[in-house]
């Protein structure tokens, strides 16, 4: 049993949104195929991966690096206790070798969208959908394979006024959104309070709406904000400040009495523990949203967790950025809190498999070996390209 070859292929998921900090016309991503020489209904396991929104495409650190390390390593070494399996863990002590600690930047785009699909193909191998695989593994042995997903919006782009954000985030109720979530910071208070009150006046019982600062905001802004955004029943405030500003965010929350959220642009475990340490953040009212694909991967992530769990944190507070199955997955094998949903952007990455349907703001996943990236007919298509 081994891997026979790792393929990238950079893909652009342009667009011409913008969000308080950056636009997306030029955005890229990462796609990977990890190829094995398991056979199962007569083909090649393959297992798949690719990187989240918000940071480009990383060929040429998996080429030059991960990707030699782990074809050039002795397939034994990369195969579980069983005999019958991929280690995921070993693969990825494989990839970092060699590699000195911080610098958590675009390396760990890289490894993470390289360890997505070495646990693809893990499941596959094993015959089992990824949340089932990781209950057994490291949950309570019983996935919930129901996950509260909330419909990430409401960019800036030219021409859009108050009409369509309403009739964007109207699009997402009507698809069965309970939570919908929009941008804020890429214009004035004044301005984007109009835009807020705006979505809020559509609204119906039991439906909510966030706001995402994408990490704009210096200390006095980010306050002004807060006061600003006070008067209003946010499901949250999101990223105020830059990622690493953990006292901006720590003093914020002394201001903002309402849920915060925060942390998709941190990278590992260790900074994730600075932020449970020194950011202010509230166990019992915050959310936080590392990112897999983005943080060196689901084994990075399993250490995140363990880290949580010792400072008093639910897996359930956890709601990954992305938009990706792989967090749904996470989330129902593990009782994270729910997952990001990108309904009109960065398709064919993001979204459901074919039927799934968004009811109360929940999706159910169906039980489709691995991610269930087969289960999306659009992406499936994109992906077996690569081998074809």
């Amino acid at each position: 049993m081994k891997i026979v070859n790792i393929i990238e292929s950079t893909r652009p998921i342009k667009s011409d949104i913008r969000n308080a900090y950056i636009d997306f016309s030029k955005m890229t991503l990462s796609l990977v195929a990890v190829v094995t020489d398991v056979i199962r209904d007569g083909k090649p396991v393959i297992g798949y991966g690719f990187n989240s929104n918000g940071r480009y495409g990383q060929g040429a650190l998996m080429r030059d690096r991960f990707i030699p390390r782990v074809l050039e390593a002795d397939p034994a070494t990369l195969i579980d206790a069983s005999g019958e399996n991929l280690d995921p863990h070993k693969i990825w002590a494989c990839i970092m070798t060699n590699e000195k600690p911080g610098g958590h930047g675009e390396r760990s785009v890289a490894v993470g969208t390289i360890d997505m699909a070495v646990w693809d193909a893990v499941a596959k191998i094993e015959g089992k959908p990824l949340f089932q695989l990781l209950a057994e593994r490291y949950g309570n042995g019983t996935p919930n394979p129901r996950v509260f997903v909330y419909a990430a919006g409401g960019y800036y782009y030219p021409g859009k006024g108050l009409d369509k954000l309403k009739q964007e985030m109207e699009s997402y109720l009507e698809r069965g959104y309970s939570v919908v979530k929009m941008k804020i910071g890429g214009a004035s208070i004044a301005e984007d309070c109009e835009r807020i009150e705006s979505v809020l006046k559509i609204l119906g019982p039991g439906q909510q709406l966030a706001v995402d600062a994408n990490g704009r905001f210096d200390l006095h802004t980010a306050i002004d904000y807060g006061k600003a955004l006070s008067q209003y029943p946010l499901f949250w405030y999101e990223e105020a400040g830059d990622p690493l500003d953990y006292e901006l965010q720590a003093k914020l929350g002394e201001v903002y009495k309402g849920p915060m959220a925060t942390g998709e642009n941190l990278f590992s475990m260790q900074d994730a523990r600075n932020l449970i340490r020194h950011g202010g953040m509230n166990p019992e009212r915050d959310y936080l949203q590392f990112d897999c694909a983005l943080s060196y991967g689901l084994v990075e992530y399993l250490r995140t967790l363990d880290m949580l769990k010792e400072n008093g944190w639910s897996p359930s507070r956890c709601i990954p950025h992305g938009g990706h199955q792989m967090s749904l997955a996470i989330a129902a094998g593990l009782g994270l809190g729910g997952n990001e949903s990108y309904p009109d952007l960065f398709q064919p990455y993001g979204g459901f498999p074919d039927g799934v349907k968004v009811e109360n703001g929940y999706v159910t996943l169906p039980p489709l070996p691995g991610i269930g990236f087969e289960g999306k007919s659009d992406l499936i298509k994109e992906m077996l390209a690569l081998t074809h």
